[in-house]
């Protein structure tokens, strides 16, 4: 087990239930079983405020974690662009993120290739959640 993989799902300030959300969504991972809840405050198309809860993977965690904490403040589209690029990172093909995104070369790399449906599952919620 990495230690920075315990260290980013160790930030859990964004484990929470909103209940005037927005925007929400449940999804769940047919091969694991990982479950995970995702609900937003959107106004303006920007992300207010998020909140989440999971049953899930220490990936799948740290994935949510960073999610929840990057996509605060964040327009749609941008959030919608990283999220696309988000799964290339695992492929051969070259993908550069932008500056905000960049702590995410971290967790969605080949290194972690047989987690990669555990670490996609919160950014294909968000998709989801903003009906995509």
């Amino acid at each position: 087990m990495d230690l920075r993989i315990l260290e980013i799902a160790s930030h859990t300030e964004n484990n929470k239930v909103i209940k005037n959300f927005t925007h929400k969504s449940k999804n769940k991972n047919p091969l694991c079983g990982d479950e995970m809840e995702i609900s937003l405050i959107i106004k303006n198309d920007v992300v207010n405020d998020v909140g989440y809860q999971s049953k899930s993977c220490i990936y799948c965690q740290a994935s949510v974690s960073l999610l929840s904490r990057k996509i605060k403040n964040k327009k749609i589209n941008e959030i919608k662009k990283f999220i696309y690029n988000g799964e290339k990172l695992f492929n051969d093909v070259k993908t550069k993120l932008d500056k905000h995104w960049k702590d995410f070369n971290i967790i969605l790399n080949k290194k972690y290739l047989s987690r990669k449906e555990c670490l996609l599952l919160p950014l294909k919620t968000i998709l989801k959640a903003l009906k995509v």
